[in-house]
């Protein structure tokens, strides 16, 4: 008998198994699991681990109940999305025996070293008594069940005309290269029409690249998405350690939380220039600090604050984005009084299209020292902005640090006019605008720092 936390008894012969899984699930620390499991006997922990359902994380899992042609896991580095693959193949390998299931990845190497011999692959990730046999001159895996697998190269495309599967396993379809890959797929797909249901896995972290565009727009793909931090069984060190490095950064951002940057045609900013612009840590070493300020039409909007300065290199920096949303007038007013004093802003600069006086009367309300100047938009926001863009792209603007959400407005300002990015306005980025226009392209004198009292 394995004795189990609280006096709860496992036999060996496993007849109180899924009193076993009901207990496990309720240890929730990764460590004190591990420990409970290697106390097991040894059939009953053979049998637990087999069953790896009860240590799968929630985006481990195929979406329940979805009839899909293609399970497009998308997803962060150590999110665990190869083990998923790999043990989805394991079950289909198992519930039928005379399936033939593509392996593909972005080369050869990439399909062996992976998603076979890998420590999250094939051969490691099976049950006890069902890993597949593999045979590296033929480039086939055979399993007991009589199932068989044969990997390929997305590389070498023309491998992929002719031959059948019942399923496929795709892996890291953003790296795969652009035509050869498209081909690929193309022959992959064409191919897939052994069973009564084919189907293909994909998990892959995401890129720009077309293919994986193209696949997430298909008909029949269901898609489910997770981050590095959601895999409760990485080291929490560990995780910590890669989002303090890249966390808010378009790296960390498509790498670690596995969003996809579509760019936009004609974009004022491109995320590569966005990424290249970054300069690291705020100082509060400047010359001149304003703060931009874009009040929201309605209580709820986001009323934009920005704040920017003028380093003594003589560069703009964007220093701050406090933005909020849902305040009311003098609500909004308090935060960029704040704001201000808080980075001891000469001045703040705020449209007054919305609200006229009655923005520069908030405002003083909020702070009766606060230096304020109002500003009339004449121009489009888009049209605003291309100095400001131009101060970016010529190295006289940069981001001290990261601010995802402003840069994720940024790229979808158009040049000749438009917004085609998140929200319904680009609330922060006119207000950053309106902060470095006033910096960097205004009269630029020297005033003495905001002091609220």
């Amino acid at each position: 008998m394995a004795q189990g936390v609280g006096g709860t008894a496992f036999a060996e012969d496993v007849d109180d198994y899924e009193d076993l899984l009901d207990f496990v699930a309720m240890i929730e620390d990764p460590g004190d699991l591990e420990r409970f499991v290697r106390l097991l006997p040894t059939p009953v922990r053979r049998r637990l681990v087999d069953g790896w359902g009860w240590r799968a994380h929630a985006g481990q899992r195929p979406p329940a109940g979805a009839d899909f042609a293609v399970w497009l896991l998308r997803a962060g580095r150590g999110f665990g999305k190869t083990l998923a693959g790999a043990k989805w193949v394991g079950e289909k390998a198992r519930a039928c025996p005379s399936a033939r299931i593509a392996i593909v990845g972005a080369t050869i190497e990439d399909s062996a070293a992976v998603m076979v011999e890998g420590p999250s692959g094939l051969v490691a990730s099976a049950r006890t008594g069902e890993a597949p046999l593999w045979v590296p001159s033929r480039r086939a895996l055979y399993w007991p069940s009589g199932a068989e697998g044969h990997v390929y190269s997305a590389a070498a495309p023309e491998k992929l005309r002719g031959p059948e599967h019942d399923f496929a396993w795709c892996d890291e379809l953003a790296k795969w290269p652009a035509a050869a890959g498209a081909a690929a797929w193309d022959n992959l797909v064409m191919g897939l029409r052994r069973g009564e249901r084919p189907q293909i896995v994909v998990t892959t972290t995401p890129r720009a690249a077309g293919l994986l565009r193209r696949v997430r727009g298909l008909g029949g793909t269901v898609e489910t998405h997770g981050r590095t931090a959601d895999n409760p069984h990485l080291p929490d060190a560990a995780v910590a350690g890669a989002y303090a490095a890249y966390g808010g950064t378009r790296l960390g951002r498509q790498e670690l939380d596995a969003e996809m940057f579509d760019e936009v045609e004609g974009a004022l900013w491109t995320r590569e220039g966005i990424e290249s612009s970054r300069s690291g840590t705020p100082s509060r070493d400047h010359r001149r600090i304003v703060v931009g300020v874009d009040p929201p039409a309605s209580v709820e909007g986001a009323c934009g604050i920005v704040v920017c300065g003028l380093g003594q290199d003589g560069i703009g920096y964007v220093l701050a984005d406090v933005t909020e949303a849902g305040l009311t007038p003098e609500g909004w007013a308090r935060k960029v009084a704040a704001a201000a004093e808080g980075w001891r802003a000469h001045r703040v600069v705020a449209e007054a299209n919305n609200g006229g006086r009655m923005v520069e009367s908030v405002l003083r309300g909020a702070a009766a020292g606060l230096a304020v100047k109002l500003v009339h938009a004449s121009e489009g926001k888009s049209a605003r902005a291309e100095p400001v863009a131009a101060l970016f792209e010529g190295g006289r603007a940069r981001l001290a640090g990261a601010f995802p959400e402003l840069e994720d407005q940024l790229c979808g300002l158009v040049l000749g006019g438009g917004y085609e990015g998140p929200g319904a306005s680009p609330d922060r980025a006119d207000a950053m605008v309106w902060a470095l226009t006033e910096l960097m392209l205004g009269p630029g004198r020297a005033e003495p720092r905001v002091t609220l009292l």
